[in-house]
C-alpha cells in the first residue's frame, strides 16, 4: 500500500523530525513524514514574493498519511497528517541526542531527530513564546500577522531588541530552552532558522497542529508536560500581553506552585484594562512565591533578572549593547 503511494507521488518523501527533549532514562521523537516540495533556506537578497511562495508552500505541505517508520529500532506508524510520536527507554546523555529515524522498507529515506537532556549543572529551564515575545508578529492582529509572516523570512524578521543577548545570558550554555508557540507545525523550518540565525538559544520548539486539530490549551498542556518531565528543575517563563500568556502563567504557577522563578510578560500594547489585569494577576502569583514581571522592553527584564541572579550583573552591557544595535538596524 505505502509502495502504491509512493509510486503515484511525483515528489520524494522525506521525514522531518522536529527537536525534542527527555531525561537520562528516555526521550520522546517526534515528526512527520512529507512530501520533498523543495524548501529551501533564507538567503540573502530576498524578494518578498520569493518569501510569500515559500511560505505558502508550507501551509500546503502534503504529508504522507499512516507511513511506517523504524526509530531507534522501534517500529511506528505515523497518523492520518503524517505526524509520528514516540516514547523510547534507554540511556540518553546530557545535552542533545542524536536519534535515528527511517521509513520502514526504505532505509535510504531516512533522517536524525535531536533530543534534549539537561545538563546536571543547568540551574533552571526557560520556557518562551516566540510571537510577539521573541520577534514582533502582531498576533493579535491576524491578517496583519499573516502579511508579515508571508512577506518576510529568517534574515529578515528581525527579534525585539535586545531579546538575542538575554536569552544568550539566561542560557549560560546550560540553561535548557524551550520554545512553545501557537504557530502551526508547517513552520517548524522557518522557526528553527530564524532562531540559529538571529543567535537565538538553541531548544525543543513544540508548536501545534495545522487546522482542525488545534487545540486551544496547547501552550498551557505543553508547559505542564516540561515541568513534570523535570520536576526538580525551577523554571522562568517568558511571553507577551497580547494575548492569553498571562492568564495560562499564572495558572501554571497555581499548578506548580514553588516552581516558577519569575514570569516575564513583554508589554505589547497600552491597554490600561489590560494592564489592570495583569497586575491582578501577578498579585496572584505572588501569593505563591513567584513574581510576574510586565516589561516594556527586554532591558527592564533583564535587570530584574541580574537583580535575581538569574543572569550575571555583566550581562546588562551587553543586553544594552544588543538592543543599541538592533534599534539603529
Amino acid at each position: 500500500m505505502l509502495r502504491a503511494l509512493l509510486a503515484r507521488r511525483r515528489d520524494p518523501v522525506v521525514i522531518l523530525p522536529y527537536t525534542s527533549y527527555g531525561t537520562a532514562r528516555g526521550a520522546i521523537v517526534c515528526g512527520r513524514v512529507l512530501e520533498d516540495e523543495g524548501f529551501v533556506a533564507a538567503g540573502a537578497p530576498e524578494r518578498r514574493w520569493r518569501n510569500a511562495a515559500e511560505f505558502f508552500k508550507r501551509l500546503e505541505s502534503d504529508e504522507m498519511p499512516h507511513a511506517k517508520l523504524v526509530v531507534s529500532g522501534q517500529r511506528v506508524s505515523a497518523d492520518r497528517e503524517g505526524y509520528f510520536r514516540v516514547e523510547l527507554a534507554g540511556r540518553f546523555a546530557p545535552g542533545w541526542n542524536d536519534v535515528e529515524v527511517e521509513l520502514a522498507g526504505q532505509p535510504q529515506v531516512r533522517a536524525t531527530a535531536r533530543v534534549l537532556v539537561p545538563r546536571p549543572a543547568a540551574r533552571f529551564g526557560v520556557v518562551s513564546d516566540i510571537d510577539d515575545t521573541v520577534v514582533q508578529t502582531d498576533v493579535t492582529r491576524k491578517l496583519r500577522m499573516l502579511m508579515k509572516l508571508a512577506l518576510s523570512s529568517a534574515r529578515t524578521r528581525k527579534p525585539f531588541a535586545g531579546v538575542a543577548a538575554f536569552y544568550r545570558a539566561l542560557h549560560e550554555g546550560v540553561n535548557p530552552f524551550f520554545y512553545v508557540s501557537k504557530s502551526p507545525w508547517n513552520l517548524y523550518l522557518p522557526l528553527v532558522e530564524y532562531l540559529e540565525l538571529q543567535g537565538l538559544p538553541a531548544g525543543p520548539l513544540l508548536l501545534r497542529d495545522f487546522g482542525w486539530r488545534m487545540k486551544k490549551d496547547h501552550k498551557a498542556a505543553a508547559i505542564a508536560a516540561i515541568l513534570e518531565t523535570y520536576p526538580k528543575l525551577p523554571f522562568l517563563l517568558i511571553g507577551d500581553s497580547g494575548e492569553h500568556d498571562p492568564e495560562i502563567y499564572a495558572g501554571i504557577v497555581r499548578r506548580f506552585p514553588a516552581r516558577i522563578r519569575a514570569v516575564y510578560i513583554r508589554a505589547v500594547h497600552r491597554n490600561r484594562e489590560r494592564t489592570r489585569a495583569i497586575e491582578t494577576l501577578a498579585a496572584g502569583v505572588a501569593k505563591t512565591g513567584g513574581q510576574l514581571v510586565l516589561a516594556p522592553d527586554t532591558e527592564i527584564a533583564a535587570a530584574h533578572a541580574a537583580a535575581e541572579g538569574l543572569i550575571a550583573v555583566e550581562e546588562l552591557k551587553k543586553i544594552r549593547a544588543d538592543r543599541s544595535a538592533d534599534t539603529k538596524a
